[in-house]
């Protein structure tokens, strides 16, 4: 057994190699580690590393498995976002501003750790969540594993960085304007947002105004849905598979609508996008679904008014609930200022936008079943390649850049980052696949059948 292997094999796989003994889950744990010992100086990946604690989580994972016991993640090792409450660590959220420990973990975290899950360790995100690139002041950039000149995206940089370089089997991640998508995307991983509710926000009931949500980036689809279902709030209403999400079967014959144009005015799609998107489609049509190109007409497609001044006002939000704002970085300031003068008014005229929006996208899903899009418009970013910009031209920038995710954070809908092949240099390419509110079973139902005719598993960054 190679524990190289071992260690890009995924949760499902893991869980049977544990469960036959063909591995210890301390063994693994050890393994993990030296992993991130190895390449992580390199990647900065991981904010904080509990190396002694995962080691005895492990050891006594392993002595429950002895005696008997089952559960759906034992011994599984997993890393947390730096956003989510650990009992006694830091809630940092990105920033170098915090430095009371959480009293206790939050809702999915508490949910991976009743399931048996080992916590490997906290992963980085920029500060306050708040850009699509992974880089601070205080840290430094985190590097994707595909190419140490590009960024693992954001803000869950940190998070997909681990799972692409074998330095976690899963992570958690939250997604507030595409950030689980966007860093799976751009790491070659599955990323998926659940339906808004879907996970528990535990501590916090709403953050960024209802946009984010709790979710995993995993290598595999079946990863995903077993995650999903151990991190589902058992207190949600919302439509749930029978055999859960990881017994769930394929779907029938769906009504798919492909857009591989740039429906955000203003956004250009890359034509290595747009390539990625039309070869998806063909694949979904040899599937026997019915794929059809059409645009969603979506008012304020951009977010200007629905989306923009409610991340304003949470960027603002969130600097008041640090403990030493001064420590941030410059841009982020700006940004919490320009937060601070966002105009009640503008806020009630923003929810309404979203509110407009969501009944418009509710329309267009009563005759689709599925819609297929660019994750993102161009190719990953490199790192530091807005570094140079104004903070006005940052915030523009990368609205433009998470145009086509953060339009579904406004509508609560379930939407995924399915990997789509390579570009010319190498570096991973995705589609998005977006569902009707509650019908989180389609969007893994689909992606899954993706993964099985056009496999992406296998595939590993070179890291040296």
């Amino acid at each position: 057994m190679d524990l190289t292997d071992v260690c890009f094999a995924g949760v499902g796989e893991q869980a049977r190699l544990l469960a036959t003994g063909q591995c210890s889950a301390r063994e693994l744990v050890a393994a993990y580690l030296a992993r991130i010992e190895w390449l992580d100086p390199g990647l900065r990946a991981y904010r904080l590393v509990f190396a002694e604690q995962a080691l005895a989580e492990a050891a006594a994972a392993d002595e429950r498995r002895a005696h008997g016991e089952t559960a759906p993640l034992l011994g599984i090792p997993i890393a947390i976002k730096e956003d989510q409450a650990i009992a006694g660590v830091a809630t940092t959220n990105g920033t170098d501003a915090v430095t009371t420990v959480a009293p206790a973990d939050g809702g999915a975290v508490a949910a991976l750790r009743a399931a048996g899950a080992v916590l490997l360790g906290q992963t980085r995100a920029p500060e306050l969540c708040l850009w699509p690139y992974t880089e601070t002041g205080h840290a430094g950039a985190t590097r994707n594993p595909w190419s140490a000149a590009h960024s693992p995206g954001g803000s869950s940089g940190g998070s997909a960085a681990a799972v692409a370089a074998g330095l976690a089997c899963a992570a958690l991640g939250s997604d507030g304007g595409g950030s689980i998508r966007l860093p799976a995307s751009v790491t070659g991983l599955f990323g998926l947002k659940p339906t808004r509710d879907r996970v528990s926000l535990a501590p916090r009931t709403a953050v960024w105004h209802g946009f984010s949500v709790v979710g995993p980036i995993t290598r595999t689809v079946d990863d995903a849905a077993l995650l999903t279902d151990v991190l589902q709030d058992p207190a949600t209403d919302l439509p749930t598979p029978s055999g859960g999400f990881a017994g769930a079967g394929a779907p029938g014959r769906l009504r798919i609508a492909v857009s591989p144009r740039s429906w955000p005015v203003g956004v250009t799609v890359h034509p290595e996008v747009a390539a990625a998107v039309t070869d998806t489609a063909r694949a979904l049509a040899e599937l026997g679904h019915r794929v059809v190109y059409t645009d969603p007409v979506l008012p304020d497609p951009l977010g200007l008014l629905a989306f923009a001044p409610r991340y304003l006002d949470s960027a603002a939000q969130g600097v008041t609930e640090l403990e030493e704002p001064g420590r941030l970085d410059r841009r982020t300031r700006q940004v919490a200022a320009i937060g601070r003068r966002v105009p009640a008014a503008v806020l009630a005229a923003s929810a309404k936008a979203g509110a407009r929006i969501t009944a418009v996208a509710g329309e267009f899903f009563r005759d689709v079943d599925v819609l297929l899009t660019p994750m993102t418009p161009r190719p990953p970013l490199r790192v530091g390649e807005w570094a140079g910009y104004s903070t006005l031209r940052t915030l523009l920038t990368a609205q433009r850049y998470v145009s086509f995710a953060a339009i579904w954070n406004l509508t609560g809908q379930p939407a995924a980052a399915v990997p789509a092949g390579f570009t010319t240099e190498g570096l991973p390419l995705s589609v998005q696949l977006v569902a009707r509110h509650g019908d989180d079973a389609t969007v893994l139902a689909v992606s899954r059948q993706l993964q099985d005719v056009r496999p992406w598993t296998d595939r590993r960054p070179h890291l040296g």
